[in-house]
């Protein structure tokens, strides 16, 4: 797998900019994890402000290491990229492989954004990083997220029983995998 030397790092995806999170960006991190109409839907509850810290200065210091472990991305609009609408996560493990994971602010939502940030990074997976394949693990009350990573290609592989501890229970994850030649699909 090649590093990708660039730092810091930004995808470009139309409308929309992949970059790396700044040390400013904990109001921004907040307001996505921070939220339980997100949270909700994630593997993880709802973070306080100073969680939301934590969490990001964990990212900071990742984007740093060589070799990277994952590429979470800040998702915002290319004319505003200060302001954070979303993030896009891969993260790199096992053999050319990588667990995808994504979420919009509820504001942000059914507009098309994840569909063009999630197609980006599957993108960057195959194209730059030469991964084989990708991972989605999504809950399975979560359809649109379901129905989003299916038109991309993702195939159905079953049910992780009892995989998430989240908003004081167990939930199953319902696992979805794309391999590289099976992108890009027809859209």
């Amino acid at each position: 797998m090649t590093e990708l030397a660039s730092r810091p790092f930004k995808l470009d995806a139309g409308a929309l900019v992949l970059r790396d999170f700044e040390e400013g960006d904990t109001d921004g991190v907040h307001a996505i994890v921070g939220d339980e109409r997100v949270t909700h839907w994630l593997s993880f509850d709802s973070r306080s402000r100073e969680e939301a810290q934590a969490m990001l200065d964990g990212i900071l210091d990742r984007q740093n290491c060589s070799p990277r472990p994952e590429y979470y991305l800040a998702i915002t609009e290319s004319a505003s990229p200060e302001v954070i609408i979303g993030f896009a996560r891969l993260g790199l493990g096992g053999v050319k492989a990588a667990d995808l994971g994504y979420a919009l602010r509820p504001e942000w939502q059914h507009r098309g954004h994840a569909r063009t940030a999630v197609s980006r990074m599957i993108e960057f997976a195959f194209n730059d990083l030469r991964l084989h394949r990708l991972t989605a693990n999504i809950g399975p009350a979560n359809t649109a997220s379901m129905r989003l990573v299916e038109s991309l290609g993702f195939q159905r592989e079953g049910t992780i029983r009892d995989h998430v501890h989240t908003n004081g229970a167990w939930r199953d994850s319902v696992s979805f995998s794309l391999l590289e030649g099976e992108w890009p699909v027809s859209r």
